[in-house]
């Protein structure tokens, strides 16, 4: 091939790569700023993949009776609000353990989607709309890769947020000091429970949106197998971000291109292969963390109350 098919090639793959990257990202984007917000106050949910699906699935149900997809979304994030309070509700009891009770409720949010969600395999629910960010482009290509969703504009804006208020608001250093030393907060008088309570519940509306994202526009429909682990993984993105919104972000699309990474190529002719890069965003998984769990940094910026510094 000549040089300049080869050109072309990689310019075409590139596209594909970035347009796959832009919408894969968005579930990663939410659910990572939601479990940002609770770590933070020095808790982890490990049952973000149970409100991811549970939202994905109750975002869809809601779209499908009501016709409107803003209110499916906003349905899935109530449903992760709710799996949030209940996180953070059994997490204050006495000698009950963050990392439990987050699997117990991967465990039952997942299997409550799945038991509801039967009826909804086979409806088409009214999707949420695209923005053409391409439309002044005559490349149909770069059109493609430039129809986003507004929910990925909303969670940029919401990492922005996220790093001013965690900074500079007095909201954001409360839980701040909340997540650093219980014992401190509590001396200048603020009320640890409910603050870490009220962060486990927003950081479950957020991954409730996420779920919608993924059954509301990408892929777009609602089955068993839809979020592919995308919760748990978005745990690892917040520790290999250092807990830092805008690094969320940015890791957001990292692991966003590596899924769209098997699609861009399917899209270029490679085949071959297609089931190990499709692998791509588990393994990225790994190797961060693998690279982030190293002597001297391993917990640098982790909330001193969270439970993985506990020993």
């Amino acid at each position: 091939m000549s040089d300049g098919g080869d050109s072309l090639a990689f310019g075409s793959l590139a596209l594909a790569l970035l347009g796959g990257a832009l919408r894969v990202s968005t579930p990663f984007l939410f659910v990572s700023l939601g479990e940002c917000i609770t770590e933070k106050s020095g808790r982890i949910n490990l049952g973000l993949e149970g409100i991811l699906v549970l939202g994905a699935m109750s975002g869809y149900g809601v779209s499908l009776a009501s016709g409107s997809p803003w209110l499916g979304v906003l349905a899935a994030g109530l449903c992760g609000l709710m799996m949030g309070l209940l996180h953070g509700g059994l997490c204050s009891l006495a000698k009950v353990n963050d990392i439990a009770v987050g699997i117990s409720l991967m465990l039952f949010g997942t299997g409550l989607a799945f038991f509801l969600g039967k009826p909804l395999i086979q409806p088409q629910a009214p999707m949420l709309p695209s923005l053409e960010l391409g439309a002044w482009s005559d490349s149909a290509q770069l059109q493609s890769a430039l129809r986003i969703n507004v929910l990925l504009p909303l969670g940029l804006l919401l990492a922005l947020l996220l790093h001013w208020g965690f900074r500079a608001s007095r909201w954001g250093l409360a839980l701040r000091l909340v997540g650093d030393n219980a014992a401190a907060a509590r001396a200048l008088g603020y009320p640890v429970v409910p603050i870490r309570i009220g962060a486990t519940a927003a950081g479950g509306f957020l991954a409730g949106v996420g779920g919608a994202f993924l059954s509301l526009y990408y892929p777009g429909s609602w089955n068993e197998g839809l979020s592919s682990g995308q919760g748990l993984m978005a745990v690892a993105l917040v520790i290999f971000a250092r807990w830092n919104p805008l690094r969320c972000a940015l890791a957001a699309l990292l692991f966003g291109a590596a899924g769209a990474l098997g699609p861009a190529l399917q899209s270029q002719g490679i085949t071959a292969g297609y089931y190990l890069f499709n692998a791509a965003p588990y393994v990225l998984t790994l190797a961060l963390m693998a690279a982030s769990w190293t002597p001297g940094r391993s917990l640098a910026g982790a909330p001193g109350e969270l439970s993985l510094t506990q020993r």
